[in-house]
């Protein structure tokens, strides 16, 4: 077999692509084969001239019909997650998308960094795992400059090169067709193009955060502070009101060699020390999340209004920074971006069959049977008028533990093949306060991109998928095979021949025996190593082998590497928040292995793999069937580490 038959963790745009010297050629030429793929598929969404057909209601405007498997509605991480999920386990995907960038508020448009259950270094080793750690250990290989419309691209990269992914950039859904309580299709147009779209789909996932698709279809949903009597929530309000948490402009500046005056538009606002006597501004390269307002309005409606305010106050906090003279330091520095696009932290909430409540965060011992994803960030609450509350501190932060989000959150109550991701799911303010945040979001549209495909593909509605134990046992499964983690859940995938298998080393460091990569959990907690096999290289590597009583017949090996789960990895503009972050490959990740089987017990090795320059946690390789009765990983180089690291190994016919 040729090795060009094994390339790893292949991705058609250039991230994450594994290439050996004497598959140059062929990978130039699969590289003109993919472009010419994508132009083919672009004739779909924008049809030749010669093709058109005008809408009847707007003759200007070609009317397009798109069919697919899932449809979803915004591209923010909870909308990117979910559609390379979806088409990854086989559903036709259309994403459309309002802005010309994804990402939502992690793109370069807002230039917020995206926070998980690890709460920054709070709760090391909680780094969420699964399509949001692919996209980061990505990024910090490819964009070691922190440059963020290269995160902008990976995104982009990451969705067109799914061959089941339809993106529709620049594209606003704007209305619904129902047949009874269903959505029977949805409608979208592009301006800036000039189509209309008209879009079926079985399942229909919002991700919109503001809810536009479940308001046109005519969802439950809820805007605003629950009472404390609606859940018995000591958090909520005393009375229900529809006040929310703002939203947020930041900036970034530079020092440079000379001084640099700054002179403030004539609207600014007056910032005074007053103002900021809960609020620190000592650093200036990045700005700050808490200049927030208008939480006491209507975030969607009074968007221009929210704009305009929170421009202003940027403005006068950088005048104040820069002409109070109680920041001598900052002559130097100046401005180099503001952003134009209000970082929106809450609107409206869908109603799902349940309810995600402070109770279900607090309790560590809370399980739920449909247990999809984690979140861990605490409740993280703002005060509604946001920068003009200076006498309240900015947020006030209550701890929780990693806990488990249920699939019964992330479908709607009464529209039956809508479905939910990001901020937007079923859960109240208290709630809300924790599972908003943008890794959270991101495994949420994880989870749901991969129940949605199911459904699709299985012909089945979401809530069927929860009354249905089996079906649902195999979600889970599934989603732990693609790294989702879930908090007490184990590989327990009867087709992954390697939990049958003996397991054996060429050595291992205490607590970090070889069997650890069968025992069905990928994550350890900083100094520990029960779930792991860990081992010196020596001058020849170190290996790791899988024996089995009888040949199996092998397809496919996944491996879940070390990525260094301890640390904060994530895009920042904030020097501050960069400290200890590695923009490079992760020292601990396996670089350099090979497999290689036996078909006999007393047979001769046969390499079948060889891998180099890897960086990724998870890797698969897929080749034509094998029948081994042995298979081994030998590693020889980390990105640095002098321990080999492995989790699991998994096998699949």
């Amino acid at each position: 077999m040729q090795r060009r038959d094994f390339l790893a963790s292949l991705s058609l745009g250039g991230y994450g692509l594994l290439v050996f010297a004497d598959d140059v050629p062929s990978t130039l030429a699969a590289a003109e084969a993919t472009r010419d793929e994508l132009r083919r598929a672009l004739a779909k969404v924008a049809p030749p001239e010669a093709e058109r057909r005008g809408s009847p209601r707007e003759p200007h405007m070609a009317l397009v019909d798109l069919t697919c498997d899932v449809f979803i509605a915004g591209g923010g991480m909870a909308g990117v997650c979910a559609a390379v999920a979806a088409a990854r386990h086989g559903a036709k995907v259309v994403l459309v998308q309002d802005r010309s960038r994804l990402g939502g508020n992690a793109s370069s448009e807002v230039k917020m960094h995206i926070v998980g259950a690890n709460h920054h270094k709070g709760r090391p080793g909680w780094r969420e795992g699964g399509l949001l750690e692919e996209f980061r250990l990505d990024d910090a290989v490819n964009n070691p400059q922190r440059c963020w419309e290269m995160w902008d691209l990976l995104l982009y990269d990451k969705c067109v090169s799914e061959r089941n992914i339809t993106l529709l950039l620049d594209t606003v859904l704007f209305a619904v067709d129902k047949e009874q309580d269903r959505i029977a299709g949805v409608y979208a147009r592009c301006d800036k193009t000039e189509h209309l779209y008209h879009i079926t789909s079985d399942i229909y996932l919002d991700c919109t955060g503001d809810s536009r698709l479940a308001l046109e279809a005519g969802a439950e949903m809820r805007y605003g502070r629950e009472s404390r009597s609606d859940f018995g929530e000591p958090l909520a309000p005393v009375t229900p009101d529809k006040e929310t948490m703002g939203s947020s402009i930041l900036f970034t500046s530079h020092k440079c060699e000379q001084p640099v005056a700054f002179k403030p538009p004539r609207w600014v606002r007056k910032i005074t020390k007053e103002h900021l006597l809960k609020r620190s501004t000592n650093s200036w390269e990045y700005g700050y999340w808490w200049i927030e307002w208008g939480g006491q309005m209507n975030t969607i409606h009074d968007n221009e209004r929210i704009r305009f305010e929170l421009l202003s106050i940027v403005m006068g906090v950088w005048d104040y920074i820069k002409n109070s003279g109680n920041h001598p330091d900052s002559a130097n520095w100046a401005l180099d971006w503001v952003g134009m696009i209000p970082g929106k932290r809450e609107s409206r909430r869908l109603i799902g069959d349940h309810v995600l409540t402070q109770f279900d965060l607090i309790d560590a011992g809370s399980k739920f049977d449909d247990s999809v994803c984690i979140g861990g960030w605490p409740m993280d609450d703002h005060p509604p008028g946001g920068f003009d509350r200076s006498d309240l501190p900015p947020t006030v932060m209550v701890k929780c533990p990693v806990y488990n989000i249920p699939l019964r959150s992330l479908y709607s109550r009464n529209v039956p093949n809508l479905m939910m991701a990001g901020r937007n799911i079923s859960a109240t303010h208290s709630a809300f306060s924790s599972t908003r945040v943008m890794a959270t979001c991101a495994v949420i549209g994880q989870a749901a991109g991969t129940a949605a495909a199911v459904c699709a593909l299985e012909g089945m509605l979401p809530r069927a998928l929860y009354t249905d134990k089996d079906k649902l046992h195999q979600l889970q499964q599934a989603l732990l095979r693609d790294d989702q983690s879930i908090v007490s859940l184990k590989n327990e995938d009867e087709r992954d021949v390697a939990r049958r298998a003996k397991v054996t080393a060429s050595g291992a460091i205490d607590d970090a025996p070889a069997e650890n990569v069968v025992n069905g959990f990928v994550r350890d907690i900083p100094k520990e190593y029960v779930n792991r096999w860990s081992a010196e290289l020596g001058s020849e590597g170190a290996w790791l082998e899988l024996d089995w009583a009888a040949p199996q017949t092998i397809r496919q090996v996944q491996l879940t590497f070390d990525s260094g789960f301890q640390r904060e990895l994530t895009l920042s503009s904030s020097a501050g928040l960069n400290k200890g972050i590695i923009r490079a490959a992760q020292p601990e990740t396996v670089r350099d292995y090979t497999l290689s089987y036996r078909a006999t017990a007393d047979g001769k090795w046969t390499e079948l793999i060889k891998v180099t320059g890897n960086h990724q946690r998870l890797v698969r390789h897929e080749f034509d069937p094998i029948e081994a009765q042995a298979l081994r990983l030998t590693i020889t180089a980390t990105n640095g580490d002098k321990l080999a690291r492995v989790f699991e190994i998994r096998c699949y016919a």
